[in-house]
């Protein structure tokens, strides 16, 4: 009998704990991973019968390449520490030597981390999203011309990072304040959006291009003892005893699925990810960011937790990633 040859599936990945051993914050590394994150995926990846490599972060996968290795697919989640493309750099890397990765390509993850651009092509596009403005510098704030309240926020960052209760802002002085304290600490412009005070969605998408779906929604409900006013960096640390995520599927949930849907196919992402999404007043889902390289921690990362609560298992959400990797890969 002749061996069948099993795919071998490289992981690429950054760690928490080797960033903060250079003197990073936990702040500045909160989208990274924790070992129990990595473990749990190749758990799953070994489950579906495949070999695994552990790679770790990009100078890692640079030396490994170096080195001569190679792997027949990378299921790649490293989020890169520097740059607007720094979410793109493993995918590019990959794409120089012709080695399949899932998720987005660089195009689609450097979109998805720059929420200005995202959202100046679903709006192009007739997607609902609110009016927005970038801040570059000071100097720009004297030009804004929104009505209060608003909302700030990096733009590109991701996990909350640089989101609090301070970033729902009704005065001048408190954007003054809040938008300096965005350029000062996160050395990036700021992303100033009308405030919409309807319902918080996070929408699921499975596939690519034609073949995707949206998997359902989940409201993002914060509990009382939560920071107010945003679904922030310290609500989402926390967000087991912070928030609580229902199980939608009333007509504004569906509403929301249809229109996460349609900006993950603008945008042209790949294999499976999460639209973000809040209501206005009239009760209209608005998109408000993507996340192409969304979180896999299966207890703690909100894609994980929405397929947990469809009866979609972990191992079963890891296989239908690599499962559309590969056919894209194939066709």
């Amino acid at each position: 009998m002749v061996a069948v040859k099993k795919l071998k599936v490289g992981l690429t990945y950054d760690l928490r704990d080797d960033y903060l051993k250079e003197g990073y914050s936990p702040e500045e590394i909160a989208e990274f991973d924790f070992p129990g994150t990595i473990d749990a995926l190749e758990k799953a990846i070994l489950a579906k019968g495949y070999q695994t490599d552990r790679i770790g972060n990009i100078k890692s996968l640079v030396r490994r390449l170096a080195a001569g290795d190679r792997w027949d697919l990378v299921f790649n989640i490293a989020e890169g520490m520097h740059g607007f493309g720094r979410e793109a750099q493993v995918p590019a890397i990959l794409d120089a030597y012709n080695i399949p990765y899932t998720f987005s390509d660089p195009l689609g993850q450097s979109l998805g981390l720059h929420k200005s651009m995202a959202k100046h092509i679903v709006r192009a596009l007739g997607i609902p999203t609110p009016d927005f403005a970038v801040v570059e510098s000071a100097k720009d704030l004297s030009h804004l011309n929104l009505p209060y309240p608003v909302f700030a926020k990096p733009i590109a960052e991701g996990t909350g990072k640089g989101i609090t209760s301070l970033s729902k802002i009704t005065s001048r002085r408190e954007l003054d304040e809040v938008c300096r304290n965005i350029l000062q600490n996160f050395k990036q412009p700021v992303l100033v959006e009308t405030y919409l005070p309807g319902r918080e969605f996070t929408v699921g998408i499975l596939g690519s291009g034609k073949d995707a779906r949206a998997l359902g929604v989940l409201e993002i409900l914060l509990n009382p003892s939560a920071e107010k006013n945003a679904y922030s960096y310290e609500n989402k640390e926390r967000c087991e005893s912070l928030v609580q995520y229902i199980l939608v599927n009333d007509k504004e949930a569906k509403l929301a699925m249809d229109t996460a849907l349609r900006a993950w196919r603008a945008l042209n992402l790949k294999d499976a990810g999460r639209v973000d999404l809040r209501s206005d007043a009239a009760g209209i889902p608005n998109f408000m960011e993507v996340n192409p390289l969304a979180g896999l921690n299966p207890s703690h990362s909100d894609l994980p937790i929405l397929c947990t609560q469809l009866g979609i298992s972990y191992n079963e959400l890891i296989s239908s990633i690599i499962e559309s990797a590969l056919k894209r890969v194939n066709n």
